[in-house]
């Protein structure tokens, strides 16, 4: 098993990586094409067309990029109580992409998401409080969104779950737990829960 110290040192930038970086607060979801009809419907006020006609700013596609543009139109979305464009706003506002950077706004329009049951968004939420970040930070209360995004079958929610059981953080140590939840991300093929399966089952 790697040496604890190694293992602790990881777990920020792992939590980091993975979520954000790869998937998470990008949600890779074609939008519906920009059109001017896609405008009028954005603009009469309907809450889809206004979270796609936001994708099309984010991306550029049919329009030119344009994220400050994206954050307003996801901000009407979201208002509407659009738990994906919630979920995005969050994104831009964790980053500061088209937006001033605030965690605080982060974690309200993710957590805003993360109760419509949005799995990124509870796994997103996860991380915000295990870091502290626009929120006081508390473990417990990681694990517990973690939990609820692990267990729709977000393969990074699992992973997590599975690096603190293993550790004891936020939750009373407990390898067969860890094993449990590393097993799951790993046959989703999480390359990263496969090696921690191998490290703790060769103990």
């Amino acid at each position: 098993m790697w040496e604890q110290s190694k293992w602790m040192k990881l777990i920020p930038l792992l939590l980091t990586l993975g979520m954000f970086a790869v998937s998470g607060w990008a949600k890779d979801k074609e939008p519906e094409p920009y059109s001017p009809e896609l405008v009028k419907r954005a603009e009469a006020g309907d809450a889809k067309a206004q979270l796609d006609l936001g994708r099309c700013y984010y991306q550029g596609q049919g329009v030119t990029e344009d994220k400050k543009e994206a954050v307003r139109w996801w901000t009407k979305s979201a208002e509407q109580g659009n738990a994906d464009a919630q979920y995005l706003l969050s994104g831009c506002y964790y980053f500061g992409n088209g937006v001033t950077q605030n965690f605080k706004e982060a974690v309200k329009w993710s957590a805003k998401a993360a109760e419509q049951m949005d799995v990124d968004a509870q796994c997103s939420l996860g991380i915000c409080y295990y870091q502290g970040q626009g929120v006081t930070e508390d473990k417990k209360e990681a694990v517990r969104w973690w939990t609820k995004s692990a267990e729709q079958g977000n393969a990074i929610a699992q992973r997590r779950l599975g690096v603190c059981y293993e550790n004891g953080i936020g939750v009373a140590k407990d390898e067969k737990e860890a094993l449990k939840w590393y097993a799951k991300a790993a046959e989703q093929g999480d390359e990263w829960a496969k090696k921690a399966l191998e490290e703790l089952t060769s103990k």
